[in-house]
């Protein structure tokens, strides 16, 4: 890029998390959005990404392109949810469709107040208030925004706390593994999305358990870069940080068991539990001890028979990120399970798809390297 030179000597002079947060601003801008001069970029962050979003609007200043950030306060945000009329709660303005609507790209810094594992909002009031998902992402659709969505922004001290960290160890861990390159992220997901053909068996072996299913539907990949195609085939928000292929599973073809090793709930991580499915329903769970079983129960009794069903099977690609930070999907070799209620992560499983290997004990098969 024509600026290389002038950031040289900036560079020089950051260190910590200043560094950092202007090194992926820099990725994001030129690598993941391809911002040039003249793009109408938004950047919206809620508290706790404020000066992460600061350097993204100076980098995207630096390439001549035009930026607003918006702030969503957490203090407001709750406030609205105790005080504002139910009704009013989910929905999106006219204005913020207009704003949607003349963005050529969108960076969003969500915060962790919204995320599953904040005590003070019930699970009621968050999804009411978060409603306006599905309306948002049609409208970024229609107007062709290139997006990206940074996951380091959920990390709270509510969900740190399960994890056995600080919120700022597990940020500086996500950031540091979302500058990996993504041309080296697409010569490990191209050969395994190569083998994810539509009709393609797959058998998943873990912890002495066996579940088979077949695959057809969507296939892609979290590069990390949003570009025209993705635009034109309706992916046009990238995860930052990136890494992982997901496809689509035949619901009613899924039976057997799994054993996985971590299980992402509205509840918190449930650690060590064994699925079981039969025709695509997952028909019954045992967690490893009195406690996990508990969780177990409550979030998937809650939930009909006929909407617990496996439908997204994902592979993680991410060499730089290590279990327990939040995205263990991302970490390479992971093999995600979700579509029932929850997501189940195995981490030292075998997946096969058509008799080929994709996956062995954990780690990327050779026809990833």
């Amino acid at each position: 890029m024509s600026t290389s030179r002038s950031r040289k000597g900036s560079r020089s002079k950051q260190s910590g998390p200043t560094k950092l947060y202007s090194e992926l601003a820099r990725k994001i801008v030129s690598e993941s959005l391809h911002l040039k001069q003249g793009d109408s970029v938004t950047v919206e962050t809620w508290n706790s990404g404020l000066e992460f979003a600061k350097q993204v609007v100076k980098e995207a200043k630096r390439v001549g392109a035009i930026p607003i950030m918006i702030l969503e306060d957490d203090d407001a945000y709750l406030w609205g949810l105790q005080n504002s009329p139910k009704d009013s709660l989910g929905k999106m303005g006219k204005h913020e469709y207009n704003l949607l609507s003349a963005t050529d790209a969108y960076v969003f810094i969500p915060g962790p107040l919204i995320g599953t594992y904040n005590p003070s909002v019930n699970k009621e009031d968050g999804s009411v208030a978060t409603a306006y998902n599905s309306s948002w992402y049609e409208a970024a659709e229609k107007a062709g925004i290139r997006g990206v969505r940074l996951s380091f922004g959920y990390v709270g001290k509510d969900l740190a706390g399960l994890l056995g960290k600080k919120p700022e160890e597990i940020i500086t861990r996500q950031m540091k593994a979302a500058l990996v390159d993504q041309g080296e992220l697409l010569n490990l997901g191209k050969p395994i999305m190569s083998r994810l053909v539509d009709d393609s068996e797959a058998v998943l072996q873990s912890g002495g358990e066996s579940l088979v299913f077949s695959l057809k539907g969507d296939l892609g990949i979290e590069d990390g870069v949003t570009d025209e195609a993705d635009v034109a085939s309706k992916n046009n928000i990238s995860y930052i940080l990136p890494g992982f292929v997901w496809k689509d599973i035949v619901p009613e073809s899924a039976s057997g068991k799994v054993a996985v090793a971590e299980a992402v709930t509205r509840l918190g991580l449930v650690e060590g539990a064994t699925l079981e499915f039969d025709q695509g329903k997952l028909i019954s769970w045992k967690g490893k001890d009195k406690r996990t079983q508990q969780k177990l129960d409550q979030v998937l009794g809650g939930i009909s028979e006929e909407k617990r069903l496996l439908t997204t099977l994902t592979i993680g690609l991410n060499q730089l990120l290590p279990y327990g930070y939040a995205q263990d999907r991302f970490v390479a070799g992971s093999i995600g399970l979700s579509g029932f209620g929850i997501t189940g992560i195995v981490k030292t499983g075998t997946l096969s798809v058509a008799g080929q290997a994709l996956v062995e004990k954990g780690k990327l098969s050779s026809i990833s390297n």
